[in-house]
């Protein structure tokens, strides 16, 4: 058998003594405090959430962690002065930037999603001031698992606490979701929807998130997986995972326009799929809008059948479900790449219930339903189908559904 590459999370312990330790040597002293946010796998509903439709996210044990210190007034720098490090980051230098500074595309890089989570904050109308921060993570980078909404999310439950914000609460974790989408899609300019944000912010342990997109109600489904000797086994193919490419927001803006010849605010609304695409066949790339709109119809109605099966116990059938979600987002929304296929064939052919990539698309990972004895076969399956198609080594993690946002 192949070996095989998997990537450990951090225990709560170990993630907050890392950035502990690097906030003492960048900026001396200790921290107000430590937070950190889960990534995120997503069971079923892909590219639905920007669309007013459905998704079902569950949080990763993989987490961000941020060791974050409200500034004193007499440092020498201005109230809205920014000072950040990354362990990620080469070098590690400090970076500083000014609240004053911040609006859409600006800073670039990694920086944006902090500060524009605070620029986000602030144009909501609270008063957020500058800090000093460091960060460190364990999530996968560039793996479609969401690592910038869990930088975004743990900086932001860590602003609302040492600002006295009062959004603690999940009626107020969903204004801090809508503040990091803000800081992602408008300094970032990354035109992403809103579920990676509302599972790293509002996800429960051992539970499924099922999301409406449309009106930002939840439920959180039970997603034991264990006591029916199942796992998700989560592929990193090691395709880099980019959402500001302008392949994203080219699916985005096709959905958009379908939903503006239909008439109706999101696709969410449209019931009869028949319809709509005879509707939409005056359009001059119908052929192709057409195939983005019975994406997002029928994923809607997966996930509704994932919820079901979920409810009735009937585990092992959700594996079809995402099988048939992979056709759908590799052949109509067109937003896979040769990684992920290969991924999600070598596992179903290994045993695997069934499996799909997740995220964005065009790199990033595949979840594969397995049975929890056929773990390591089928990942040693995929590894091995990936060194005969002269790919890059891929990692792997077994998904468990873990907690939200919140102090370390």
């Amino acid at each position: 058998m192949t070996e095989t590459s998997w990537v450990a999370a951090w225990a709560p312990a170990d993630g907050t003594a890392r950035v502990t330790a690097a906030f003492a040597e960048h900026f001396g002293g200790a921290p107000d405090g430590v937070w950190s946010a889960p990534g995120r796998i997503n069971v079923i509903g892909e590219h639905t959430d920007y669309n007013g439709g459905l998704c079902m996210p569950a949080a990763l044990p993989h987490r961000t962690y941020v060791a974050l210190r409200t500034r004193s007034a007499d440092d020498g720098l201005p109230r809205s002065a920014v000072r950040l490090a990354s362990a990620q980051e080469a070098g590690g230098d400090v970076v500083t930037v000014d609240l004053a500074d911040v609006g859409p595309g600006r800073p670039g890089g990694w920086t944006a999603y902090v500060v524009g989570v605070a620029w986000a904050l602030r144009e909501a109308g609270h008063d957020v001031a500058g800090f000093d921060a460091v960060v460190d993570s364990c999530v996968p980078y560039g793996a479609g698992l969401s690592s910038s909404a869990a930088l975004e999310c743990s900086v932001a439950v860590a602003l609302d606490e040492v600002h006295g914000l009062g959004l603690g609460d999940d009626a107020g974790r969903a204004v801090l979701a809508e503040a990091c989408i803000r800081a992602e899609n408008g300094v970032a300019g990354a035109a992403t929807g809103g579920m990676d944000q509302a599972a790293s912010l509002r996800c429960r342990e051992g539970h499924a998130l099922l999301l409406d997109c449309r009106d930002g109600s939840t439920r959180h489904i039970p997603l034991d997986l264990e006591s029916h000797g199942l796992a998700l086994l989560v592929i990193d193919t090691r395709a880099e995972h980019q959402l500001a490419d302008g392949q994203y927001a080219s699916r985005r803006a096709a959905c958009e326009r379908a939903a503006a010849h239909l008439g109706v605010a999101t696709l969410r609304e449209v019931t009869e799929l028949d319809a709509a695409l005879a509707a939409l066949a005056t359009l001059p790339d119908a052929e192709v809008v057409g195939r983005r709109v019975r994406h997002v119809v029928t994923d809607n109605a997966r996930v509704r059948e994932v919820e079901r099966l979920l409810d009735a116990g009937d585990v092992e059938a959700v594996g079809p479900v995402l099988t048939a979600a992979h056709a759908s987002l590799r052949d109509d929304y067109e937003v896979s790449c040769r990684e992920l296929d290969v991924a999600v064939d070598a596992a179903t052919a290994a045993g695997a219930l069934g499996g799909r990539m997740i995220g964005g698309g065009f790199g990033g990972s595949a979840i594969a339903l397995v049975l929890r004895d056929d773990v390591d076969a089928v990942a040693g399956a995929v590894a091995g189908a990936f060194a005969r198609e002269g790919l890059a080594e891929p990692r792997f993690l077994v998904a468990t559904a873990a907690g939200p946002a919140g102090r370390s």
